[in-house]
This record gives C-alpha cells, sequence and structure tokens, in this order.
C-alpha cells in the first residue's frame, strides 16, 4: 500500500478514528479536493461531484459494512489512481 495512499486517507478522515464513511469521503473531496489536486495527494480527475466520490466508496467497501479501513480504501486507489 502507498504512501500517497495513507496520505490521502488521513486527508479524508475527517474525524480521524480511523475510518471512512460515505459522508466523510463525499464532504472532504468537497471542501479538500483541489487543495490536495493541487499539492499531488489526488489526481485532478479524482475530484469528482458526490455521485463519483459515492461510487468511488461503493467500489472500495470490500466488507459491505458502509465503513472502509484503509487496507479497503488503499486497494482501490492504488489500482484506480496508478500509485
Amino acid at each position: 500500500m502507498s504512501e500517497k495512499a495513507r496520505q490521502l486517507f488521513d486527508a479524508l478522515d475527517l474525524d480521524e478514528d480511523g475510518e471512512l464513511t460515505r459522508a466523510e469521503v463525499i464532504s472532504a473531496l468537497r471542501s479538500k479536493g483541489p487543495t490536495l489536486a493541487a499539492r499531488g495527494d489526488l489526481p485532478f480527475w479524482g475530484v469528482g461531484d458526490a455521485q463519483a466520490s459515492s461510487a468511488l466508496f461503493d467500489e472500495a467497501d470490500a466488507g459491505g459494512d458502509a465503513v472502509l479501513t484503509f487496507e479497503e480504501f488503499a486497494a482501490v486507489v492504488d489500482r484506480r489512481f496508478g500509485w
């Protein structure tokens, strides 16, 4: 799992509880997405609307429990973003 995935996960984990919820991902990408992309922590094309963020969440939620662990998140973003 890449260091970039860890940095992005930590940036999206608004309540710092070690898990991501759908609302957290959507909110964080909406508020922080452009800044994360400008810093190189997220590809510019990865900054999407709520529907795209929700689809990313669904793809990563391997356990189907409506929360993402770092491992679930990293497996998807490393592959999708080419990290």
